[in-house]
């Protein structure tokens, strides 16, 4: 009987050093933010261009070259 208590309490640590190293012993773990940045696509750019010249915000040249600009940023991607 005596032995069986002996052997007990030693099972006893191990089964709870076992529980606690499974469960991560308090770690937490954080995600990172996943940060998106979007880019206006070319038809965004000529509709705020155009939009731009017909409020008056820009002139007929800044628009040309600024359509320029837009287009030969463009072909260079592709």
């Amino acid at each position: 009987m005596k032995s069986g208590k002996l052997l007990a309490v030693p099972m006893a640590i191990a089964l709870a050093l076992s529980i606690g190293a499974c469960c991560g012993g308090g770690t937490t773990v954080q995600e990172k933010p996943t940060q998106v940045i979007s880019q206006p696509t070319v038809g965004d750019q000529l509709q705020d261009l155009d939009n731009a010249y017909k409020n008056g915000s820009i002139t007929k040249e800044e628009y040309e070259k600024l359509r320029k600009d837009v287009m030969d940023k463009a072909a260079q991607t592709k």
